[in-house]
């Protein structure tokens, strides 16, 4: 029984100092404007997906991509931050995990306007769009296909 205890205080003492840097590693800020339903839409589904979401509806959308270093080819409607990186728009949970467990040298990652079928616009007929990496120079270059025959 005191060998039992003494794992259970031992997990104990992991799960407090470690629980908080996993939680803030499935954290997102979302920065939106709050008469978008299609961004409250991608933020229902990422949350769906396990993450943190913390919502921001008080900034000017325009100031926020040049803070963060959104290129105007690769705008969207929301931009987040996830772990130093963005995600441009209704981008899909599985190119989020890639670009976290790849780590590229990189902005982050977009799906450049509102492509109906994406995660948060699947309203409509689906299309065929790319998600893009954002080079630090602000280059782009397809990261991932999806929608039609993809």
């Amino acid at each position: 029984m005191k060998r039992w205890f003494s794992r259970m205080g031992i997990s104990l003492l992991f799960a407090v100092l470690f629980a908080p840097a996993a939680l803030a590693a499935n954290a997102f800020d979302v920065y939106r404007d709050p008469s978008c339903g299609c961004c409250g839409a991608w933020v229902d589904y990422m949350r769906a997906q396990g993450y943190t979401v913390t919502v921001h509806q008080d900034q000017p959308m325009a100031t926020v991509k040049a803070r963060f270093g959104v290129p105007p080819g690769a705008v969207s409607c929301h931009t987040a931050v996830i772990e130093g990186y963005v995600v441009e728009g209704h981008v899909p949970v599985e190119d989020i995990r890639r670009l976290l467990a790849e780590r590229p040298d990189a902005i982050g990652i977009a799906a450049p306007g509102m492509p109906m079928g994406s995660p948060g616009m699947e309203m409509g007929a689906p299309e065929r769009y790319d998600v893009v990496l954002i080079g630090r120079d602000g280059s782009t270059r397809v990261y991932a296909t999806h929608g039609l025959a993809a």
